[in-house]
């Protein structure tokens, strides 16, 4: 098995801690990225990579086979079962593109390391596989890397709720959020996002309660939001993100908040300024 670097809080040139979780999880390190689990819900809380945008080697996908990783037990991961006969895909948290930077042998084994069931979620696929907007996102966000020799920090997770349906012994998240940080001269800057599946899991769950072919699927929703919104709906600590979010809290009730969240149509309504890039 190869060196497993995991996620590195210094990578911006300031400390960027991984965001913690509260209750009880598993660390499992991987080349450049980290996966944090939560046992209790069989998915991760948080993953963080580091993605160094001049030295990304692009790597093609010939696979789609994913692991369970030995590290963690069996019982403890979303394995094949979850996906089979649905519309749900594995979506990657941390995306195998991103990690794969360095020499060969480092993004080789950074994109092995993207097909463990860890860094697995539940995704609907016309959400996971979608141009426009949650892959187009990330999309963004890596190429904004490459053309500008950034380096970005990366945080992706499902949002865990109480009330999230259970589908096969596994509830579903019908939320997930991303944070991006990166270096701006002397000082940290980052921007969140969070995306909300909640109309693309109904008809999937209903199918398959009925045992039915899996039938059209809705509109899904990607939103720019206040890191301390992802804080509030995730339980999760992550003070220097919160210190340095790019765009300035609503101060007022949850349901307040969301209702101001910047609604993202396309690429080009991201808030994500062209002139923040680092050089390596």
């Amino acid at each position: 098995m190869p060196d497993l670097l995991g996620y590195d809080p210094n990578f911006l040139g300031l400390p960027v801690p991984l965001p913690t979780a509260g209750n009880a999880t598993v660390t499992l390190d991987y080349v450049h990225f980290t996966v944090i689990l939560d046992p209790a819900r069989r998915l991760a809380a948080v993953t963080g990579v580091n993605l160094h945008g001049g030295l990304l080697i692009e790597i093609e996908r010939t696979r789609d086979t994913w692991f369970l990783d030995p590290r963690a037990p069996a019982t403890d991961q979303a394995g094949p079962a979850l996906y089979e006969r649905n519309n749900f895909d594995r979506g990657h948290l941390v995306r195998r593109r991103d990690p794969g930077w360095g020499t060969q042998q480092a993004a080789n084994d950074a994109n092995d390391g993207t097909f463990h069931y860890p860094n697995a979620a539940p995704q609907a696929a016309v959400l996971n596989q979608s141009k426009e907007l949650w892959a187009g996102l990330e999309d963004y966000l890596l190429g904004h890397a490459a053309t500008f020799d950034q380096r970005l920090s990366v945080f992706t997770g499902p949002v865990f709720q109480p009330t999230d349906p259970v589908y096969r012994g596994v509830q579903i998240p019908l939320r997930f959020y991303k944070i991006a940080a990166w270096l701006h001269e002397d000082h940290l800057e980052c921007t969140g996002y969070v995306l909300d599946q909640i109309d693309l899991v109904k008809p999937i769950l209903a199918a398959g309660r009925a045992e039915e072919a899996p039938p059209p699927l809705g509109p899904f929703k990607t939103f720019q939001v206040p890191i301390r919104d992802i804080a509030d709906l995730t339980g999760l600590t992550m003070p220097v993100l919160l210190d340095a979010d790019i765009l300035q809290p609503v101060p007022a009730g949850r349901a307040e908040r969301a209702e101001q969240w910047i609604l993202l149509a396309t690429t080009s309504d991201i808030t994500l300024p062209v002139t923040q890039s680092i050089k390596s």
